[in-house]
């Protein structure tokens, strides 16, 4: 997800009432939420390299053990910075070590869980296993899951700050409300694989070995459909109102023996573009000397976003 989520996350977290177990628990929360995403350097690298490196070893069972230790030692030293300045406010609680380290562990925590539920993937087991998990559940940036996190956490403040004794129920509401949100997406999207497959059968006599769901902007209740087997691919939509709906077009991964070849000859298998890609496709673009092969991912083929994970090669130009 976005790093405004993780960090709403994080702040809700805080306003359900664990701010108030230990001194410095907000920030610990917040930033925690986000310490995972350091990989994201990875993107000054260019091209496709980011991809391979992204959602990788700083989501994985060491980071999540590794990651939380190292950043409650920088907020002890930094409590501790303070007191020695006089700069530690007044205000603050104390700082319980035991219950910093677990909100460290909370934040973080959260944060590969999140990542998850949208389409992108994340390998949750890195450096153990490179696989790719996927829950195609929310969309990468969800503006109902903000507008509930943002209500949640900024009712809360407002009624903390008056001095109500019920300041958390707001925070609460919200977090109750988020898993129902979450849970109902999840059954769209089951529901919505199971009834494409069976479409896809029906309409083009092919079982599919791959159907996904991707959750779309702002319509929480609407699936882009796809679908593939070993040879063709194709797509449709999905909503609760109208069920599955296929479309008549299909085509093979690999558009001829042309591009099929092309292929072959230009992507590295190792490359970090199919390293990442779940569902990559090749085609031939363009005619007469100007030819390209363009190879994506079935998933990211919008305009708007394909070019950022596309690769393109000149026909009959090796590739370096």
């Amino acid at each position: 997800m976005d790093n405004l989520t993780h960090s709403l996350v994080g702040a809700l977290i805080g306003q359900m009432g664990l701010k108030r177990r230990t001194g410095l628990a907000m920030p610990t929360l917040i930033i925690a939420a986000n310490i995972p995403d350091i990989d994201a350097v990875a993107t000054l690298l260019g091209g496709q390299q980011h991809l391979a490196i992204r959602r990788g070893l700083t989501h994985g069972p060491i980071a999540m053990l590794v990651l939380p230790l190292m950043f409650w030692g920088i907020m002890l030293w930094f409590d501790r910075w303070q007191e020695r300045r006089g700069k530690r406010p007044e205000t603050r609680l104390p700082v319980h070590k035991g219950w910093l380290l677990a909100l460290a562990y909370v934040g973080c925590l959260s944060h590969p869980l999140f990542d998850w539920f949208n389409s992108y993937g994340i390998r949750l087991l890195e450096p153990f296993s490179s696989q790719w998990f996927y829950g195609d559940t929310l969309f990468i940036i969800d503006i109902w899951l903000w507008a509930a996190l943002i209500c949640g956490v900024w009712v809360s403040l407002r009624r903390e700050r008056k001095g109500r004794a019920n300041w958390r129920a707001p925070a609460l509401t919200s977090f109750a409300a988020i898993c129902a949100y979450i849970l109902a997406n999840g059954l769209i999207t089951g529901r919505a694989e199971q009834l494409t497959a069976q479409a896809v059968q029906k309409q083009h006599k092919i079982v599919p070995t791959l159907v996904v769901a991707n959750p779309v902007p702002v319509q929480f209740w609407k699936r882009e459909m796809l679908w593939r087997d070993d040879t063709y691919y194709g797509q449709g939509t999905y909503t609760p109102f109208h069920g599955a709906r296929i479309d008549d077009d299909i085509r093979a991964h690999y558009m001829g023996r042309e591009d099929a070849k092309a292929f072959e000859t230009h992507i590295v298998r190792g490359s970090p573009l199919l390293f990442w890609s779940r569902m990559p496709v090749a085609e031939i673009v363009g005619d007469g000397t100007e030819k390209t092969l363009k190879v994506s991912d079935q998933r990211f083929s919008n305009p708007l976003v394909g070019d950022r994970f596309s690769m393109f090669f000149p026909i009959g130009v090796e590739s370096k």
